[in-house]
């Protein structure tokens, strides 16, 4: 059974966390691809960042449903996703934009619980690791390469 390290691409484009959103569009753009890891300066992988969080900035902003009762206003969904909506919208680098939480897999992985999580978790950038150290990346283009060839 195929792994990761089997399917991965090797030559990983990555961006810095202070890296300007503009600057990001250009590298996505340019390079045809839909996401990049967001790594350190010692090359751990902290985030990634892709095209939807690029698309997310032009969105209009969803303002939480909410109820008026004896003076107080409840909210009936969460005002901090509000906040992040409004943080992305405005963000001027990558810290601002990517998503906070890390979706990453080891060499080892197996390619079916890469797929599953590339479904479950609709990522479609997904580092591969070794330790905290980026080693490669899984894109949707990858599995359907591999699909390809294992027909």
């Amino acid at each position: 059974m195929l792994t990761a390290k089997d399917i991965m691409t090797q030559d990983v484009i990555t961006v810095k966390p202070d890296t300007p959103v503009d600057e990001l569009a250009v590298i996505l753009s340019e390079k045809k691809i839909s996401g990049a890891p967001v790594v350190d300066d010692d090359g751990k992988v902290i985030a990634v960042v892709t095209e939807s969080d690029l698309i997310d900035r032009a969105k209009k902003v969803h303002i939480p449903s909410m109820i008026s009762l004896l003076d107080s206003v409840i909210f009936l969904e969460s005002e901090k996703k509000m906040e992040q909506e409004i943080k992305k919208m405005t963000g001027s680098t990558v810290k601002d934009i990517c998503s906070n939480t890390l979706i990453s897999v080891s060499e080892e992985t197996m390619l079916d619980e890469v797929a599953t999580i590339m479904a479950e978790k609709k990522v479609h950038t997904l580092p591969v690791v070794s330790g905290d150290i980026l080693v490669g990346v899984i894109g949707k283009t990858d599995i359907i390469r591999t699909l390809i060839r294992g027909s």
